[in-house]
């Protein structure tokens, strides 16, 4: 068990002090009696006698090239080092390497939802105090709340590096909130900072023309696509923030959360049907211009620029009783390991962070970067680009809602995701409370799995 940390932001000095906020149970990731890991494969070092670093990477060519980059202009500098950048194509693969002691890196990337299990098999250095040592001012160049999503025991556990919160992208052929605005429709405010439940339903139905075969709007039914709204509503997602042992769909607060949510996602005018579903994907249909709005997080922008002919803003996700969103997190990670090592990769991290750094990163499209400076800069806001509306990211960011840190998340989706599909896609729901405590009640075995037993069976007795 550890607990996540925030930090008290009252001092700006060089020393940062953390505050324990709230304490998260961990389920352990292995079993102690289970078979050893492998010993991990150790460091080399380079024919010219410097030490040699690897860095963990996940990500498409464009992001790997770019890490490269950073790698390539760090090791020109260096006198002491040779960073070797070591990659895969996403965080499972990465992770299942690292796991099986295939490669030992002294920095790798990790997702905030695998922070837990990582912390529970000790595969990270805590970073607050070398960072701190080098100067980072965390409370001046850092989203204060990145800082708090990778924190736990007291203190900084990785460097958060990336945080895009999920927005709405949409269509502005489809949806053109001038011309709602002429037919007097509700639409958002100029400067595009909100809108409401009531506006987004709008926009939807403005994209839906049955004449040329397209819907407004879709929404994955999963806990992660429903969750912006229940959080906008006033609902939560677990029972206990600190120590979740079910899902709390069936809370007053929840519930009327998705009322109103499913009154829009529910109605068959403005969402695709199953039967275009299962002919393609919903992304699809956005691409092909087909679909008025999806919801996505930053690293969907370059795939959505390459579209030929497709035109897309972002809006923030809509309001209910208040902004809410969820967040795609990245962190960078230092191994365990000597002394000297540890030092050398903090070093390296130190050059990871600086401005030219993030930037280029930040240039790719795909990444938003935790560095506030960066993040407000043309690095990111790209203006010259779709989206015209790149701010939305940024100001997003502090509305973003954290879920407990746990690591049977996928267990978790395997378990209720086809009961929320059903709640989005069934002729008609006759109880939705009862479907809610259903869903939540299927929860409660993968929060609160039964604890093992040593004591032998009972043998049938021989006739």
């Amino acid at each position: 068990m550890f607990s996540l940390a925030r930090f008290d932001w009252r001092t700006f000095a060089a020393v940062v002090v953390v505050a324990v906020s709230v304490v998260v149970a961990m389920v352990l990731y292995a079993d102690s009696d289970g078979p050893a890991r492998p010993e991990p494969k150790p460091p080399t070092k380079p024919s010219h006698g410097m030490a040699r670093l690897v860095f963990a990477v996940f990500g498409n060519d464009e992001e790997i090239a770019a890490y490269r980059k950073v790698v390539d202009a760090y090791n020109t500098e260096s006198k002491v080092v040779d960073v070797h950048i070591e990659s895969w194509p996403d965080a499972d693969a990465m992770l299942t390497d690292i796991r099986s002691g295939e490669v030992a890196p002294d920095l790798y990337l990790l997702p905030r939802e695998d922070l837990g299990e990582t912390m529970e098999a000790e595969r990270n250095r805590p970073v607050l105090d070398l960072l701190d040592a080098r100067g980072i001012a965390f409370g001046d160049e850092f989203s204060r709340d990145a800082i708090s999503a990778f924190s736990a025991n007291d203190t900084l556990q990785c460097m958060p590096y990336a945080s895009s919160p999920m927005v709405i992208y949409y269509n502005t052929d489809l949806i053109d909130f001038d011309r709602m605005a002429a037919r007097d429709l509700p639409v958002p405010p100029e400067d595009r900072e909100y809108w409401t439940l009531d506006q987004f339903r709008a926009a939807a139905a403005f994209a839906s023309r049955p004449r040329k075969d397209t819907k407004g709007v879709f929404i994955e039914p999963t806990i992660e696509g429903l969750a912006p709204f229940i959080y906008a509503g006033g609902g939560k997602l677990f029972d206990d923030d600190q120590d979740p042992t079910s899902l709390a769909l069936s809370d007053a607060d929840t519930a009327d959360a998705l009322r109103q949510t499913l009154e829009v996602l529910r109605d068959p005018t403005i969402t695709p049907t199953n039967k275009q579903l299962a002919e393609k994907p919903a992304l699809d249909w956005f691409e092909e211009g087909s679909l008025g709005m999806i919801a996505g997080y930053r690293d969907l922008t370059p795939e959505l620029r390459a579209v030929e002919g497709l035109h897309f803003d972002v809006m923030p996700m809509p309001e209910l009783d208040d902004d809410a969103t969820v967040g795609d997190l990245t962190g960078v990670c230092v191994s365990e390991g000597p002394q000297e090592r540890v030092e050398q990769s903090a070093d390296f991290l130190v050059n990871l962070l600086s401005d030219e750094a993030v930037s280029a990163m930040a240039e790719t499209g795909y990444l938003m970067p935790t560095k506030i400076d960066v993040s407000f800069s043309d690095a990111f806001l790209q203006p010259d680009l779709q989206p015209a509306n790149a701010r939305a990211f940024v100001d997003s960011t502090r509305s973003i809602v954290l879920p407990p840190l746990f690591d049977s998340w996928p267990l978790l989706e395997a378990a209720v995701d086809p009961d929320l599909e059903r709640l989005l896609t069934q002729p008609r729901i006759d109880d939705l409370e009862a479907e809610l405590e259903a869903i939540d009640e299927k929860s409660k075995p993968v929060l609160q799995p039964e604890e093992p037993t040593d004591e032998p069976t009972e043998s049938a007795s021989p006739n």
